[in-house]
């Protein structure tokens, strides 16, 4: 349980369950801040207990060890100031006491962060809610889980300390059910699969991530072609596992890399012959076809099961259109989904 101390200050504390035993600390209170970076700044600061002791953040916690950590509820470990509101456009799916479910656009970033100091979804939320989010780190209050910025579509946000806890435990055990619709390069080798590939930090480009890395951490996308035209394909993805850039990692890793990834799939290049001006309209694609479509947890407030839906962006739905318009006399082989 948490509560406000004195001078604006939260006690945050845990009790490491079996799950967590044996993990870092840093990475054990970052899942309940909502942020290892925040974990790892209230660790420097001298600000975390573990059964009253100070430990490092490479400590390893054991089951029934009691995490207690203090930070400050109007800045960030760092000193920044919290988000300020700004009343920016938020199409809202489905809102309670508990949660909010925004439809965010592409080009939105989710939280402030070097670079986009204002102007994000978080600034948004303080704005309509006329109050900071409960819960997670001080710039990113309520946010659970993030979209990259171009990436649109379903995303949920905790409206109260408790709903926070639930919701993070549920995205920790990977409960929490989610599904995107990607628009990718090519033709997949079959109609469904798995892609099983760690990912980690990109060798040489810290920036990016990669599964050519000596350090990766485990994860599975499950994928199934809901329709394929030959020169691409729009598929219904399942990640079992949040690594971060997991989709537009794995699908590049396997040679279909999502249509308009600047990062991991390149713009393609000029092309010649019969399909050049297609190709090309897929290379200019101004982002990732990337979409959150349906997300679906367990409410934290009535204890039934949620399942949020965002319907697929003008963009995206234009570029569906144009890969109809120009299959060859409808031969596209047509492979529908429930």
């Amino acid at each position: 349980m948490s509560g406000e101390g004195a001078l604006g200050r939260e006690l945050v504390r845990l009790v490491a369950s079996a799950a967590e035993s044996h993990q870092r600390l840093d990475k054990v209170l970052g899942g309940k801040l909502g942020s290892r970076a925040q974990a790892q700044a209230l660790l420097r600061a001298g600000l975390v207990r573990v059964d009253g002791l100070a430990r490092k953040a490479s400590y390893l916690v054991r089951v029934g060890d009691v995490v207690e950590a203090v930070r400050d509820l109007e800045a960030s470990p760092g000193g920044a100031a919290a988000p300020a509101a700004e009343a920016l456009p938020l199409d809202v799916l489905y809102e309670d006491r508990d949660v909010l479910v925004v439809n965010k656009a592409p080009g939105m970033v989710v939280h402030p962060a070097p670079g986009h100091p204002r102007g994000t979804l978080v600034n948004a939320l303080v704005h309509h809610l006329g109050a900071r989010p409960a819960g997670g780190a001080p710039a990113r209050p309520g946010i659970v889980h993030r979209l990259d910025r171009d990436t649109s579509g379903v995303l949920l946000v905790a409206k109260t300390l408790a709903a926070h806890e639930s919701i993070a435990l549920q995205f920790r055990q990977r409960t929490v059910r989610k599904e995107y619709v990607a628009v990718v390069r090519g033709r997949m080798p079959a109609r469904e699969g798995v892609i099983d590939r760690p990912i980690g930090r990109h060798p040489r480009e810290r920036k990016r991530m990669s599964v050519r890395t000596y350090r990766g951490r485990a994860a599975l996308t499950r994928y199934v072609v809901h329709r394929d035209y030959g020169v691409a394909s729009v598929l219904r993805l399942h990640p079992h596992t949040g690594r971060t850039h997991q989709l537009r990692v794995h699908l590049a890793a396997v040679g279909h890399p999502v249509v308009g990834d600047r990062v991991y799939g390149g713009s393609g290049g000029r092309h010649r012959g019969a399909r050049a001006s297609l190709l090309d309209a897929l290379a200019r694609f101004p982002r990732q076809a990337l979409h959150a479509a349906r997300l679906e947890f367990v409410h934290p407030g009535t204890g039934g099961t949620l399942r949020v839906e965002a319907p697929l962006p003008a963009d995206m739905r234009g570029l569906v259109a144009l890969l109809r318009r120009h299959a060859d006399g409808g031969a596209s082989r047509m492979s529908e989904t429930a």
